[in-house]
Formats: structure tokens, sequence, C-alpha cells
């Protein structure tokens, strides 16, 4: 299926992109559908909306960022990033988001922005292997409650990415077009905080531990997380406090994620964790 991808600058298309969040997102109240008066007024003023049409001119994804400022710097705050199901396989996520990427660099821009929950673990995956992303701050459920059922159960609680599209490993990250990252020793080696255990088909979190000092850590997220949130949310909610616990704790002594390495076999991934004032 061929499929361009577009800047979006009319009312008549912003209204394609409200209708279409409703259809990713399967919100059924209006107060989280950002609604197309406010997605042309942001685009008039440094917002960047781009959609990607069918061959038969069929909205069936788009990227929405608005202008920010970050330590007195001009950003792009990416808000939203939609694909329909029909396509989701396709990389047109990643397309998106490198079209984003051109678009940002062109305002001479060097940093985009947005949140992701840590434990959707192919989000993960796509931002870090594919995109570069990196990791500080986590946000304590930073939506509140949505209508949504892709969020329900369980507190919104956001990692914010960090995109620094002029960076070298940002450069090797999507020349490398999302292959497998190869873990050196050094990697393999490092200590894993939160060793998870099986309960019938499903992880449970182990207990963290919140006394390590070393370079490099790990902590463990099941691959599974919107089934769970969906089938089992006493469950859910013992792995969104649990890793809240650990990324909080570990962001505030000086670390930060770096990478995220998923194994769909086994049913899990790791986040990889280094301390700022350290070689990575």
């Amino acid at each position: 299926m061929r499929i361009s991808i577009r800047p979006l600058t009319t009312i008549r298309e912003c209204r394609a992109v409200a209708a279409l969040e409703r259809e990713i997102w399967g919100f059924s109240g209006s107060d989280d559908v950002v609604p197309p008066w406010m997605l042309i007024v942001s685009v008039k003023r440094g917002g960047i909306l781009l959609g990607a049409f069918d061959e038969a001119d069929t909205l069936v994804g788009f990227v929405y960022s608005v202008p920010g400022i970050k330590d007195e710097r001009p950003t792009q705050w990416s808000h939203m990033l939609g694909v329909v199901e029909r396509v989701r396989e396709s990389g047109l996520g990643a397309r998106l988001k490198l079209a984003q990427r051109d678009q940002a660099l062109q305002q001479g821009l060097d940093l985009v922005e947005w949140t992701f929950d840590p434990l959707m673990a192919a989000n993960a995956h796509f931002n870090f292997a594919k995109l570069g992303v990196v990791v500080s701050e986590y946000d304590e459920n930073v939506y509140g409650d949505s209508s949504s059922p892709l969020h329900a159960g369980t507190p919104t609680d956001r990692f914010v990415a960090e995109w620094h599209i002029r960076k070298p490993h940002v450069e090797r990250r999507i020349a490398a077009a999302g292959l497998p990252t190869v873990r050196d020793q050094s990697v393999s080696g490092a200590i894993l905080v939160n060793p998870s255990s099986e309960r019938g088909s499903r992880l449970t979190p182990g207990r963290a531990d919140l006394t390590r000092d070393d370079r490099r850590l790990l902590a463990e997220i099941p691959a599974d997380f919107l089934d769970t949130q969906q089938a089992d949310r006493d469950l859910a909610l013992a792995w969104r406090l649990q890793t809240r616990e650990i990324f909080q704790h570990y962001f505030a002594r000086g670390y930060r994620v770096v990478d995220f390495f998923l194994s769909r076999e086994a049913g899990r991934g790791h986040y990889l964790m280094v301390r700022e004032d350290r070689q990575a």
C-alpha cells in the first residue's frame, strides 16, 4: 500500500484528525480529544501536524506536536501519534516520527519531547531502539482519568521521552532502522533490580531493590501489560506502583534510562538505567 505524508493545514483536515483520535484510542468523552480548533490554531503558530493518507486519500495516521520551551530554548512537545489498525504493522509510525523530525529540524530545533507509558513494552522498543530517546523524568498520573479503554485500570503514569534529534546516537538508531541492539558484556552483567516471577501465564513483579549504586541497572516490565491491565487490574496496579517506585527513586539519584531490550519470547522487557554523572 502506498502511503503519503503531508502537512495538515485546514479545519476540515483537523476535523478528520479528531475523528481518528476517537477511532484509535476509543475515547468516549470529549475531554480527551484535541478539538479541531486547537489543532488549527497551534499549526498556525508553529505546531506540527502531519497526516498519512492511503491511495484513496483516506487519513490513516497522524502525528501532532505543539511549540514548547525547555531550559529557555524552543522545542516541540509531541502530544499524539496515531495509526489505524489496518496499517499498524507497516512501519508508518516510524515514518511519521521521522517526518516530524524533519519539520523540527527545518525550524532549527534540537529537541522533541513526548510522554509514553513505561509499562508499554512495544512503545518502549519503538522509542529507544528505533528513535534513540533517553528518559530522566517520570510523571505520576499525568493525564488523570481517561475515557480510553487502553488506559483504564491504572494511573496514567508516564515517562517523558527526550529525543535529541541532532545527536549522533539518534542518527545511528535511525540509520539502523530498528535492527536488534547487541548488548556488550557490561550491559549483560547489569544488575536487575526487580526480577519477576511467573504466576500462571503472567509475570508478577519481584521485590524492588532500591539499594544499588552500580553504574548500570536493569528494570524489568512485562511484554503484555495491556492485556494484564484488561484481565487482571490488581496485578496491573502492582506493576504500576512498583515500577513507579523504582524509576522515581533511581531518577532522583542521578540515573536515566538510555535503552530498552525487548524479548517477546520471554514475555518481558528490560530498561537500561545509567548514572548521568558517569560515562554511559
